[in-house]
């Protein structure tokens, strides 16, 4: 009788195929996460620099009228963060919070959302995913 030395390894490419397509799986989980995050990243981005607009649009009347316009605008904090609070009430996104900051020229916005992603269960532990853009921006003036 002879002994068939093949026997040791039937079964074996299973856990192999398992293992491979696991890998497989979770690199097309992953990279729809990556993508979902990178979209809402986007949208984030996309509201804070249109609140960035709107801030920097909106001058300081009344430094306007007494002292008149220089080279630029003049801004303070008081109307960067109304302007901001005004283009996020229209309901051009929802921000989970924001702040507006201004040096007399340029506003700064800093917009954060927490978000939740595809799969996030499985790479976030189901936490959601915190989102921040900044923004800056200068209101346009003719020399």
């Amino acid at each position: 009788m002879r002994e068939d030395r093949r026997d040791g390894e039937r079964g074996s490419t299973l856990p192999f195929v398992l293992v491979c397509w696991t890998v497989a799986a979770l690199m097309a989980f992953g990279a729809i996460a990556a993508s979902d995050a990178f979209l809402e990243q986007q949208e984030v981005q996309s509201v804070c620099d249109g609140a960035a607009l709107a801030a920097a649009n909106r001058a300081d009347e009344a430094v306007v009228y007494t002292q008149g316009v220089s080279g630029e605008l003049p801004l303070t904090r008081a109307t960067a963060q109304a302007a901001v609070a005004d283009q996020l009430a229209d309901g051009v996104g929802a921000l989970d919070s924001w702040s507006a900051e201004t040096d007399g020229a340029e506003v700064t916005v800093r917009c954060t959302r927490y978000v939740e992603i595809a799969f996030g269960w499985l790479f976030l532990a189901g936490e959601p995913l915190e989102r921040t853009a900044t923004a800056s921006a200068r209101a346009p003036t003719l020399p």
